[in-house]
């Protein structure tokens, strides 16, 4: 797929030739440098925009829009600071039409899942980060989508925190048995969390390389740091950046 965007008299082109396949219940990041076309392609997944040339199918049908199967979680958490948690979870389902009794019920189940059951009423300025990632995660998969695209949601997070909430992430992605595509510019996250981590070129990002990580399965990501072949995979994997990170 390709997509240009207009800028004034002139054209960019952000992605050109971009070309991959995501499996059920795989866990596939895309690393590359800064304006690739990373969060170009989620948006063009998810159904919010559009490519210029070339198809983005779901489940063998032709993206035309946003899709139930498909959720999306952003860098910010964007939960709104006048809903309390519970509320905040539901908001999916209520576009949805769910009866309030059950969707009630179901992101009370999720919030006790995910250890935030005690701060239902609580508000979003009452949260620490990563509660409040934990939150906008429990509102994503409130509406129970096959596909999870996650735009660098933990980048906003200081190391420790992000370190604890990323061993969540992975653990309740593993439980509800979803398809994930990430997006990070940290190699070590994608080399601790991912089936296949994919190398995306300088603008116009296409996928330059291809690298299947071993340590997803049977390893936290903490544990997947501590294996003596993680820093050959992190090196591979900085070697094909490297020609294109510009300093």
């Amino acid at each position: 797929m390709t997509k240009v965007f207009r800028q004034g008299e002139q054209t960019v082109t952000a992605v050109q030739g971009m070309s991959f396949t995501l499996q059920h219940q795989e866990f596939v990041s895309i690393i590359g440098p800064s304006g690739c076309g990373k969060s170009t392609t989620l948006k063009l997944i998810s159904g919010l925009d559009f490519p210029a040339s070339g198809e983005i199918r779901v489940d063998g049908n032709p993206v035309a829009g946003p899709s139930p199967k498909v959720g999306f979680m952003l860098q910010k958490d964007l939960l709104l600071p006048w809903r309390t948690v519970i509320e905040n979870v539901t908001i999916g389902l209520e576009m949805r039409n769910v009866p309030k009794a059950e969707r009630i019920d179901k992101a009370r189940h999720l919030l006790d899942k995910y250890g935030l059951g005690s701060f239902e009423t609580a508000y979003p300025r009452h949260l620490s980060g990563g509660m409040r990632q934990r939150v906008a995660l429990a509102r994503t998969l409130a509406v129970d989508p096959d596909i999870l695209l996650l735009d660098e949601p933990l980048s906003a997070l200081d190391y420790q925190t992000k370190l604890k909430v990323e061993e969540e992430l992975v653990r309740i992605l593993q439980e509800e048995k979803k398809t994930v595509l990430l997006i990070t510019h940290d190699i070590a996250e994608a080399v601790s969390v991912s089936d296949r981590v994919l190398v995306c070129s300088s603008r116009p990002g296409r996928i330059k390389a291809e690298m299947a990580m071993p340590f997803s399965k049977g390893h936290t990501p903490a544990e997947a740091r501590n294996r003596p072949e993680f820093l050959e995979h992190f090196n591979a994997l900085w070697r094909e950046l490297e020609a294109d990170v510009k300093v």
